[in-house]
């Protein structure tokens, strides 16, 4: 099948391009999108998208600066990866909520020796909305 981008067989790798892949047509109606990096995680967000993170600090209807931007693509523009960042690129977002995530049960048992230990846990989450995304300059 012809596709845009790399297909593999065994240890053989090729690339086979359609036309519209070389002239880009086909990222015209994807959104703008960037990888942001916070919490020691990667996210994929894109404008106007809910993102449930680590906690951050702040009160409801505050405003959020990503700095460290690892990629921004979409819109029919070239995508740009950094190295490790993305110099002047940053991702704006309003803090919606304070939340915590669901309750995950740590439960350990040595059989025959009358030995368990049940331990919970919830993750403080904060969910925020992405509200623009910006470009190097």
């Amino acid at each position: 099948p012809i596709g845009c981008g790399a297909t593999g067989r065994g240890n053989i790798s090729f690339v086979m391009i359609r036309q519209d892949c070389a002239t880009r047509e086909y990222l015209k109606d994807y959104p703008m999108y960037a990888v942001i990096k916070t919490g020691g995680k990667q996210y994929r967000v894109a404008k106007d998208e809910l993102l449930e993170i680590e906690r951050l600090p702040g009160e409801q209807g505050a405003t959020i600066e990503f700095g460290e931007v690892l990629m921004l693509g979409g819109e029919g523009a070239a995508t740009t990866i950094g190295a490790p960042f993305i110099k002047g690129a940053k991702v704006t977002a309003e803090l919606v909520d304070q939340t915590r995530g669901p309750k995950l049960i740590a439960f350990k048992k040595r059989r025959r020796k009358n030995s368990r230990r049940r331990k919970g846990h919830r993750q403080d989450l904060t969910l925020v909305r992405i509200t623009s995304i910006t470009g190097a300059v």
